[in-house]
C-alpha cells in the first residue's frame, strides 16, 4: 500500500498528533536496547483497547504489519521491526487501574513500567517480584510478551507464573478483544491461553491490559557475599546452602576475571579477588542472625575469603553487596568503548542467555571461558547461579567483519553448551531473531522438532494474516 495512504487512513480513528511518520523519530523506535535496528511505515501511540481494535481491523483488512513494542529493552531482537509496517507503542497506555490487596492482584496498562509499578505497590506493602536488569525502563506489556524474569526468579521464578488475567486484541477482520484467565489465583479454561500468551513475543496477540499477582514486601532481607579462589569451591557452597534447606531469594555468582574488570572499570564498595557469590534470604528478624550464622559457615568452610554481612535491604544497598554483579555489564560497555578503533563504527555488546542444570555450571562456565580463548573475543561472565542462568558479555566492532563472523559462531557454540548440558538455549530473554537458530537446534537435540510445526501451526491460527511482529521465533 502506499505509506501515504497508510498514514491518512490511521489519522481517521488515532489523533494525527499521535500517529508519526517522521523518519528520524520512527528510527529511534526501531532499535532495540544493543546494536540491533530496523524500519517502518509509522509509529503510533494508541490510548486505549478500542484504539489498537480499530488498528488491528484496519491493518488486517490490509494486511499491514504490526509492531507492538514496549520500551524496546530486549536484547534479542523481539521489538524490531523486519518489514514496512506500524510500530505500536504503549508509553500512554499507562494507567495502574487497580490494586486489589485483599484479593492480591492489580490490573494495569501494557505500558506502565514495573519500576513504577513496584512504586506504587510499596504505598501498600506489597510488590511484583518480576525483576529484569532493565526493570526501570521495561514495561509490563514487554515483559509479559518476552516471558521476563530476573535475580528472583529463583523464588518466584518468571512472568508466566505471575500473570493471572489479559485482555488481548487478536488479528482478525474485526478486531477483536478477548478477556482470557481470571482474577482468581485458581482457574481452569480449558487450553491455557493465558500461558500462551506470555512469552509469545507479540506474535499471536496484542496485550491491552493485565491482572498480576502481588505478593507483600519481604519483613526482612539478609545478604552474604565473599569471594572464592576456586569455582569448585563456589559451587560447593551453593550446594551446601541448598542441602541446609536455605529458601534463597536470590544467588548471584561473576566469574574472577569479570570480579577483576568490574573492580577495576567502575569501582565497588567491596572487595575481593576470586568468584564472587552473593546470597540474599528473605526472612522473618528473629531467625535472621541464625540463618546469617549458617551461611557464613558455609562460605568459610568451602573456602571464601572477604566476607562481607547484610542484615537488612538497606544494609544490603548501603554496603554495596551487589555492586560487582550489578557493574558487571557497564563495565563491559565501558570497556568495548574503549576499545574501539574505529571512531564511525558501533560496538555490538552483545549478552547471552543459556542455561543449565546448577549442578553443570562449573563446567558450562570452564567451556563457555574456552571459547573466549578459542575465538579471541573478550568475555565478562555472570548470573543467576541458583538457577544456572548464566549471562556471558561479548563484544567486536561493527566494522570488524571477521569479528562479527566469529562473534555469530562462537554464540551458536554458547547455545549448544547450554543444550548439550541439560538446559536451554534461552532462558529469560526469548528467540526474536537472534535465537531462532537456536530454537531449531535445542529441539533437534530433544527429537522434538514438530514441537515446532505445532508452533507455526498456532501462529497461523491466531495470525493467518501473518501480520504480528513477523520473522520472530520461526521463519
Amino acid at each position: 500500500m502506499d505509506k501515504d495512504k497508510i498514514i491518512r487512513d490511521l489519522k481517521k480513528f488515532i489523533d494525527p498528533d499521535r500517529v508519526i511518520d517522521d523518519e528520524l523519530i520512527i528510527r529511534l523506535y526501531s532499535k532495540n536496547a544493543i546494536y540491533m535496528e530496523g524500519g517502518a511505515i509509522a509509529l503510533v501511540f494508541p490510548k486505549s483497547t478500542y484504539e489498537v481494535s480499530e488498528l488491528v481491523k484496519y491493518a488486517y483488512k490490509n494486511s499491514v504489519k504490526l509492531y507492538p513494542q514496549g520500551s524496546s529493552s530486549e536484547i534479542v531482537g523481539s521489538s524490531t521491526p523486519d518489514y514496512n509496517g506500524i510500530i505500536i507503542n504503549f508509553q500512554m497506555m499507562n494507567r495502574i487501574k487497580d490494586i486489589n490487596i485483599v484479593d492480591s492482584y492489580t490490573t494495569v496498562e501494557p505500558g506502565v513500567r514495573l519500576h513504577e509499578l513496584n512504586q506504587e505497590l510499596s504505598r501498600y506493602g506489597y510488590m511484583f517480584p518480576v525483576d529484569p536488569a532493565s526493570i526501570k525502563s521495561a514495561t509490563v506489556g514487554g515483559a509479559i510478551n518476552s516471558g521476563s524474569g530476573g535475580m528472583m526468579g529463583a523464588k518466584y521464578g518468571t512472568m508466566k507464573d505471575w500473570v493471572l488475567e489479559l485482555e488481548i486484541v487478536v488479528p482478525d477482520e474485526y478486531g477483536s478483544i478477548l478477556r482470557i484467565g481470571s482474577k482468581t489465583m485458581k482457574s481452569r479454561q480449558g487450553y491455557d491461553l493465558v500461558r500462551l500468551i506470555v512469552g509469545s513475543e507479540g506474535t499471536l496477540a496484542i496485550v491491552t491490559e493485565a491482572t498480576l499477582k502481588i505478593i507483600p514486601i519481604p519483613e526482612n532481607v539478609a545478604t552474604i557475599a565473599g569471594f572464592f579462589k576456586d569455582l569448585n569451591n563456589l559451587m560447593n557452597a551453593v550446594v551446601e546452602i541448598k542441602k541446609n534447606r536455605i529458601n534463597v531469594l536470590s544467588m548471584e555468582f561473576v566469574d574472577d576475571k569479570t570480579v577483576k574488570i568490574s573492580i577495576d572499570v567502575l569501582g565497588s564498595r567491596i572487595r575481593g579477588e576470586g568468584h564472587f557469590l552473593v546470597t540474599s534470604v528473605e526472612i522473618s528478624p528473629e531467625a535472621t542472625e541464625r540463618v546469617l550464622r549458617n551461611l557464613k559457615d558455609i562460605y568459610e568452610k568451602c573456602g571464601a575469603e572477604n566476607i562481607y554481612i547484610a542484615r537488612s535491604q538497606d544494609e544490603t544497598e548501603k554496603l554495596g553487596l551487589y555492586d560487582i554483579r550489578r557493574n558487571y555489564y557497564p563495565a563491559s560497555v565501558k570497556l568495548a568503548s574503549e576499545s574501539r578503533r574505529d571512531p564511525e563504527s558501533r560496538m555490538i555488546v552483545y549478552v547471552e542467555d543459556i542455561s543449565v542444570p546448577p549442578s553443570q555450571l562449573t563446567k558450562a562456565i570452564q567451556l563457555i571461558r574456552g571459547l573466549e580463548v578459542k575465538y579471541g573475543i573478550p568475555m565478562t561472565l555472570g548470573g543467576h547461579i541458583s538457577d544456572g542462568n548464566i549471562h556471558p558479555v561479548m563484544w567486536v566492532e561493527e566494522s570488524d567483519r571477521e569479528g562479527v563472523s566469529k562473534l555469530n559462531t562462537m554464540i551458536k557454540e554458547l547455545m549448544r553448551i547450554g543444550i548439550e548440558l541439560g538446559g536451554t538455549m534461552s532462558s529469560e530473554h526469548g528467540i526474536g531473531t537472534t535465537k531462532k537458530e537456536g530454537l531449531r537446534m535445542e529441539l533437534e537435540w530433544k527429537g522434538s522438532l514438530k514441537a515446532l510445526e505445532y508452533m507455526k501451526k498456532i501462529k497461523e491460527v491466531f495470525d493467518p494474516k501473518n501480520i504480528l511482529n513477523p520473522g520472530k521465533l520461526f521463519e
